[in-house]
């Protein structure tokens, strides 16, 4: 059984995280609830991580994942002014809003092609395939796959001929890995860091070196959320 304020701040979250595919900043969550201070966010947080419903993404700004729903919730909200989140009990009824699927579940992704040099992913005209990827490893937002090319990040455990799940978005933190697009030619998957002006991207082998650009020289594509192996 949660509390009222565990009850708001969870849906706040799944909320949040449904509409933009991320989770909220504290602030947003203090001013949601009506707290004077983050650390009544900090420990009802901890709370809903003891008793299953979230779970913290490691090495990752505000990464939060929300593991399951109370079995019945809505959200309203008023027409005018600062959203204010008021959850409600729906007797009878899931329609306003589903659980998140159980992590045995999988979802269809379109495997989108092979990523190597000189083949942006913008140029890849059908999906060569599908694959079944668990639920438990995807999140929020649009998804796809890529088959890896090459031996540029087998440090980071990412091989040759293995399938990389990708979620599409065109911002990234500096550290992770991501589908970069460089001058609008070549897509590769490397390792994001931002140095001053200057964008890096990282290899995870000693052979490879790392490649400098100015900032409008690269677009992210997508970030690395899981990886599939294949074994013969």
């Amino acid at each position: 059984m949660l509390t009222r304020k565990q009850h708001e701040l969870l849906m706040f979250i799944h909320e949040r995280i449904k509409e933009s595919g991320v989770s909220p900043s504290f602030d947003e969550m203090k001013d949601a609830l009506d707290l004077a201070s983050k650390s009544g966010i900090h420990r009802l947080i901890t709370a809903l991580e003891e008793r299953g419903f979230l779970r913290r993404l490691a090495h990752r700004a505000r990464a939060l994942e929300v593991v399951k729903l109370p079995q019945q919730a809505t959200t309203s909200a008023p027409a005018g002014g600062r959203q204010t989140f008021k959850p409600q009990v729906v007797e009878g009824s899931r329609a306003a809003m589903s659980a998140p699927e159980p992590a045995n579940d999988v979802r269809e992704l379109s495997v989108l092609g092979r990523i190597a040099a000189g083949v942006p992913i913008d140029a890849i005209q059908h999906e060569r395939s599908t694959l079944q990827v668990p639920e438990a490893m995807l999140g929020a937002g649009e998804h796809y796959v890529l088959e890896v090319d090459g031996d540029s990040m087998i440090e980071a455990g990412i091989l040759d001929g293995d399938y990389v799940v990708i979620r599409r978005t065109d911002q990234a933190t500096s550290g992770e890995i991501v589908v970069a697009l460089v001058e609008g030619e070549t897509a590769t998957l490397k390792r994001l860091r931002r140095k001053g002006a200057s964008i890096a991207l990282e290899a995870a082998n000693p052979k490879y070196q790392t490649q400098i650009y100015g900032p409008d020289q690269v677009a992210v594509q997508g970030k690395l959320v899981g990886l599939i192996r294949r074994y013969h």
